[in-house]
């Protein structure tokens, strides 16, 4: 049984994750759209229907990822989520096609697509599919909740680390490879 201060935890990242990634594309749904049609998975119009939905899909599963009565279809709804945006990234990698936007950079934001994008989806499906397990029963205590506010303020700061990072240092990493 999962202890449920990481149950919350992991639910309550997922939320924001996912959250941050509909606002994206809410933003500039145009532009995602064309983002989402150039993996090339499927037809181009049905790409561009499929992107107006994604946003709402990303919407709800956060929504039921912070109800408690809902929390686990949210965090196995995510983890497919997750799942297959991996496969769509390892696809297009695997055709060559690295230069590809992710689509997940934000309004104006451009990030070409990389293995490590594969990997931390993978990851935060494995995540989100662990906190869909059974939870033990005990309450809350005040040091929970201090545990997943320190926590959730961690990883908040870590993620706005890394995405900065990915901005500066994919794009140099594609350019000192066009040189070679």
């Amino acid at each position: 049984m999962l202890d449920p201060t990481i149950g919350y935890l992991i639910d309550f990242c997922g939320a924001a994750l996912l959250a941050g990634a509909a606002g994206h594309k809410w933003r500039r749904l145009g532009d995602f759209s064309e983002s989402f049609a150039a993996y090339r998975l499927m037809p181009a119009a049905w790409a561009h229907g499929l992107a107006r939905v994604i946003p709402i899909l990303e919407s709800a599963i956060c929504v039921a990822l912070i109800l408690p009565w809902a929390h686990r279809g949210g965090a196995l709804a995510a983890a497919t989520l997750l799942s297959i945006y991996a496969v769509a990234i390892a696809l297009n990698l695997a055709r060559g096609r690295r230069e590809l936007d992710c689509g997940c950079a934000g309004p104006g934001r451009r990030r070409p697509i990389g293995a490590w994008m594969v990997w931390r989806n993978l990851l935060f499906a494995a995540l989100l599919a662990m906190a869909a397990s059974p939870w033990s029963s005990r309450p809350l205590t005040a040091a929970d909740l201090l545990t997943i506010t320190a926590g959730l303020t961690v990883i908040a700061l870590l993620d706005v680390s890394i995405e900065q990072l990915a901005a500066e240092i994919a794009p140099r990493g594609l350019a000192i490879r066009g040189r070679a």
